[in-house]
């Protein structure tokens, strides 16, 4: 990886649109309402009442795969979601025009064969200028490594309570998971292509990391928030295994006041896949 042209990438602001279509369409990627039924979760397919599920602000005005660019020298195939975070200052609208405005914060090396850390933030703003919030993320470049530190780290996610759960919620996920969630705008054929998915080491295609994180977020959102994801402000986790479209997802709470700890398990697998969970949950 040249950490010159990483570090000094400039990222134009980005003007995204998105439609209430593409707010049900990311919900319905992130298996939102598996029970057509449920009248608390149809509002985030369902356009009478329609809600915006918050993680939705990770994937829009994205910059798109600019860190597949040559002159970066990225293992593009041995990149990995590390870590994701939001905050927002207001609920996401179901509908509008977004600006972004992104930049690369810090790079942790962590050796030649260990791979390197690169963080990232993205800021969401309404076109008079109000922010929305704001959006850290983290890579894991696995075949990076040796490229040297620069930057601030993101910031560090608790480990969740040793006390029992005081919620649980599983959410089954299709064998097809993968080539919905996509449609958000996610084309790392890792996700859809069984050769290249062999190609960087895994036995099929693994499902989009921000797919898990936004199961999780709906899980959250039923578990602690009454349904209501106006009161969902902030969000965090760290990725630790991969997950496979056809898992069940169960994602486990702690409440603390305001504050939630949480983290996901594959039941099928019995892996930990999200760990050091952290929300923010308003009255």
């Amino acid at each position: 990886m040249n950490i010159e042209k990483l570090t000094t990438h400039v990222f134009p602001d980005i003007r995204s649109i998105y439609t209430e279509r593409d707010t049900m369409l990311y919900a319905l990627g992130v298996a939102a309402c598996a029970d057509p039924l449920n009248v608390a979760e149809l509002k985030f397919v369902y356009e009478a009442a329609l809600q915006a599920l918050p993680s939705l602000s990770c994937v829009i005005a994205h910059p798109g795969a600019w860190i597949k660019a040559p002159e970066l020298g990225v293992n593009y195939l041995k990149l990995v979601h590390a870590e994701q975070y939001f905050n927002l200052s207001t609920p996401l609208p179901t509908a509008g025009e977004v600006i972004s405005r992104y930049r690369v914060t810090g790079v942790v090396d962590k050796g030649p064969q260990a791979g390197a850390l690169v963080y990232f933030e993205k800021s969401l703003h309404t076109p008079d200028g109000t922010l929305i919030g704001t959006v850290e993320s983290s890579y894991f470049l696995r075949g990076d490594g040796g490229c040297g530190n620069w930057g601030t780290p993101g910031r560090e996610l608790p480990v969740v309570p040793a006390t029992p759960a005081t919620a649980r919620i599983d959410v089954p996920t299709l064998p097809i998971a993968a080539l919905i969630y996509r449609l958000s705008g996610d084309y790392n054929p890792l996700h859809s292509d069984p050769a290249v998915a062999r190609k960087a080491g895994f036995e099929k295609p693994i499902l989009h990391g921000l797919c898990t994180y936004g199961i999780a977020c709906q899980s959250l959102i039923r578990a602690v928030c009454d349904s209501d994801a106006a009161r969902l402000v902030s969000m965090g986790a760290r990725f630790t295994k991969p997950v496979y479209p056809g898992d069940t997802i169960r994602t486990e709470c702690w409440s603390e006041g305001h504050t939630v700890h949480f983290r996901s398990w594959s039941v099928e697998r019995n892996e930990i896949v999200l760990d050091r969970g952290i929300a923010t949950i308003a009255r």
